[in-house]
């Protein structure tokens, strides 16, 4: 089946909310079968996380409460673009200074997810950072968290395990624990 085959075409959109950090659009389509829907869509600039993994194989994970969800939850260092301009690589790096003090001398893409592409616009790239050095963590005004850090082994169980649940942490470790993995395969052939 072809792209065109599955295609939905936008037609017009309509403001809902403006918010803070996101805006909601209705949208009207037109289907491939010719037929009109509507869309609700949120509107997010995107964001980044960082697995960060130090000497010994240990990364920081981020504790805080997420009041949407009703959860404390553990999560990669993480945040949204100051601006539609920024970079994923200086967005990314300054949250992992902002939220565990440390910097990267090595850093990797990884990949971009998108968590929820059926209503949301939202991307958010992830980065593995390497060879790391600590420094005094600076988070933003009324952000309260815990940084701690975890062996990449007690990471990967947690989040095999349902204690790590959200979805770019998840992803960022195990798609970092199977980077190093290989890394590791390669250097020792």
């Amino acid at each position: 089946m072809t792209d065109d085959a599955l295609r939905e075409t936008l037609l017009s959109k309509q403001s809902m909310f403006n918010g803070r950090l996101f805006n909601v659009e209705c949208w009207q389509v037109s289907l491939p079968d010719g037929k009109a829907a509507s869309r609700d869509v949120v509107l997010l600039r995107g964001a980044c996380a960082v697995v960060a993994v130090d000497a010994q194989g240990r990364l920081p994970l981020v504790r805080q409460h997420r009041i949407a969800s009703g959860r404390f939850t553990w999560e990669l260092p993480a945040g949204k673009f100051d601006s539609p301009e920024e970079e994923p690589l200086v967005c990314a790096q300054r949250e992992l200074r902002e939220e565990t003090g440390l910097t990267a001398g090595h850093w990797q893409k990884l990949t971009v997810v998108c968590p929820s592409p059926a209503y949301c616009s939202e991307e958010i790239h992830l980065f593995l950072a390497r060879d790391l050095s600590s420094g005094p963590a600076a988070a933003d005004e009324g952000e309260f968290l815990e940084s701690r850090f975890f062996s990449l082994k007690e990471a990967y169980r947690m989040c095999m395990e349902g204690e790590i649940q959200d979805s770019k942490t998840v992803i960022g470790i195990l798609m970092a624990r199977a980077v190093l993995r290989r890394q590791l395969t390669s250097c020792s052939g």
